[in-house]
């Protein structure tokens, strides 16, 4: 049985090594080793998922699957009150293609609506085409691009998208 759940303090370790699992698989080719360990050192550490669990703007949880925690998404209001983002959303390859996503997204459209939020918004690679396919699928559709400087001489040369459900 499948579930998504809330994530606890228990819950940051594990979180952030999957997360390294994760990327390391996914992004090998989209981006330099170098800037995959910067991101994972900026984005999930365990302490670094301790503090944003205390944040009442920002909603982490764990998919768990026979009770292996095999995927993780983290959604936050942006500084548009009406617009909840879905910051990270990522299930192990081994576990694609089986709805896995489609329940994170619908689990973040409940939030959007718990808190009145009208918009939800996302960002994707620009490389990352299956991504792109699957959110587009689900409703999404690329509003613009978005170029971030995130420190340490990297760029992040993604796609904005958004659904309004």
């Amino acid at each position: 049985m499948s579930q998504i759940q809330p994530v606890n303090h228990e819950n940051a370790t594990e979180i952030s090594c999957l997360a390294r699992k994760i990327w390391l698989r996914q992004y090998r080719v989209l981006l330099s080793p170098d800037q995959i360990d910067y991101m994972l050192k900026q984005r999930y550490t365990p302490s670094v998922i301790q503090a944003q669990l205390g944040d009442e703007k920002i909603w982490w949880r764990k998919l768990t699957v026979k009770d292996t925690i095999i995927g993780f998404s983290c959604c936050m209001l942006t500084r548009q009150a009406d617009e909840l983002k879905i910051d990270k959303l990522y299930i192990q390859h081994e576990h694609h293609r089986k709805g896995y996503g489609k329940m994170f997204i619908d689990d973040a459209v409940t939030i959007m609506q718990d808190i009145a939020c009208s918009t939800l918004i996302l960002t994707v690679n620009k490389q990352n085409h299956s991504a792109i396919h699957a959110y587009r699928r689900y409703g999404f559709e690329i509003m613009g691009d978005s170029v971030v400087d995130i420190g340490g001489g990297f760029f992040m040369n993604d796609y904005l998208m958004a659904m309004t459900p």
